[in-house]
């Protein structure tokens, strides 16, 4: 019981890897509040929670809908008097190639994924800053890191969550607060159609979830991506080669594409602590890095 005593909120939960979530969180003490579009949803996974002996309420929000979910977090804070975890779940599909996607759904995938991810890390950034603990998590894809065909929508939201928890998780920092990102794949109504009948079988969400326990108990860690499914974890990054100086002559565009294999080269590649280091490296490589001294700040 890990969680014993810590108020988690988990979006998307009427269903799905959400409503595992929740059921998981739960099974290690946590008190849960179950959010979801329809309260129907959220009350049933709230009454499952409290079948099983652990407490949890059901809350009808829509993640884009600021005063809503502020509405929620003031609640959950009166109710229990804090909020520990933050499990950023609710997402939405519109699949089709980018030649056939409408600019519209292209922008209501990143309002759901992008900004519903922001809205609810801002409800709860002021009280876990406060409180001197949080544990948030986003959702984030193998297509949004990988590219998947059909889904730029989806891909380039998922993909700017990893933005979304490098930044937060630097500036949560010293308020120690830990941002992570979740890929999972899991069989839900999301991945119905995509995968095979066979593959969604062995993709029970709750297979998902206990990676949740190493991304939000005291211990977690911050700027992690794990990967998960079907009982199989691991994690991916976002790596800087070491790079080629090529300097700024006449012919740096050609001397680029000469030594593209060096400068791609993933030998001895590194995970930035933080978006500056390339800068560093870049006017290093130059001989000036005495002009960017102190430039992190």
């Amino acid at each position: 019981m890990l969680l014993e005593g810590r108020v988690a909120i988990v979006t998307g939960a009427g269903g799905g890897l959400g409503r595992a979530h929740a059921l998981y969180l739960a099974s290690q003490g946590a008190k849960v509040v179950v959010n979801d579009l329809a309260q129907e949803a959220a009350d049933r996974v709230a009454a499952e929670i409290a079948a099983n002996g652990g407490a949890a309420i059901g809350v009808a929000a829509s993640v884009t809908d600021e005063a809503a979910v502020a509405q929620m977090v003031d609640q959950v804070a009166a109710r229990w008097g804090r909020v520990d975890i933050l499990i950023s779940n609710a997402g939405i599909l519109r699949d089709k190639t980018f030649a056939k996607m409408s600019l519209d759904d292209f922008r209501l995938v990143v309002d759901v994924h992008l900004m519903g991810a922001a809205v609810c890390a801002k409800a709860v950034w002021g009280l876990m800053r406060e409180q001197g603990y949080g544990r948030i998590v986003m959702t984030t894809s193998s297509s949004g890191l990988y590219g998947n065909f059909g889904q730029a929508n989806y891909g380039a939201a998922k993909m700017a969550l990893v933005g979304l928890m490098q930044t937060l998780a630097i500036e949560g920092e010293k308020y120690n607060v830990r941002v992570n990102c979740l890929a999972p794949t899991a069989a839900t109504g999301m991945t119905e159609g995509v995968l095979s009948e066979e593959s969604l079988q062995r993709l029970n969400p709750a297979l998902v979830s206990p990676g949740l326990l190493a991304l939000v108990a005291d211990d977690a860690p911050t700027r992690a991506i794990l990967c998960a499914g079907a009982g199989h974890f691991a994690t991916a990054h976002v790596t800087l080669t070491e790079g080629r100086y090529v300097g700024g002559g006449s012919d740096a565009g050609e001397q680029v594409i000469r030594l593209w294999d060096g400068v791609a080269d993933r030998k001895d590649e590194i995970v930035p602590a933080y978006g500056f280091t390339q800068a560093e490296r870049e006017v290093a490589s130059a001989g000036l890095m005495s002009q960017v001294a102190g430039g992190r700040a």
